[in-house]
């Protein structure tokens, strides 16, 4: 093969392993960033969805802990598209 094309070949690897290394990374950050939102709404919100909670002194000692915890689930509140929501809020006037 010339030497051209090989080049253009390991160019071409070279991409597609940058592509993958860049979209793994990506699924990796999204994995834990929904895994601190779970650990969030199981350590602070558990028994609204039937899961028993922590005691309140253990969540109140973990609470400085838990700020990135915090963020993320509250931006996954904010982010998050509620239709049911916003039909109720409009029909009931709640603020």
């Amino acid at each position: 093969m010339p030497k051209r094309v090989l080049e253009n070949i390991r160019a071409f690897l070279k991409g597609f392993a940058e592509s993958f290394k860049h979209n793994s990374t990506e699924y990796l950050e999204f994995e834990l960033r929904e895994l601190e939102n779970v650990f969030a709404l199981t350590l602070m919100g558990g028994e609204f969805v039937g899961i028993p909670s922590p005691p309140t002194t253990l969540v109140i000692r973990l609470l400085p802990h838990m700020t990135r915890e915090l963020y993320v689930m509250q931006r996954r509140a904010v982010e998050m598209d509620d239709i049911l929501g916003e039909l109720a809020g409009g029909m009931f006037e709640i603020t």
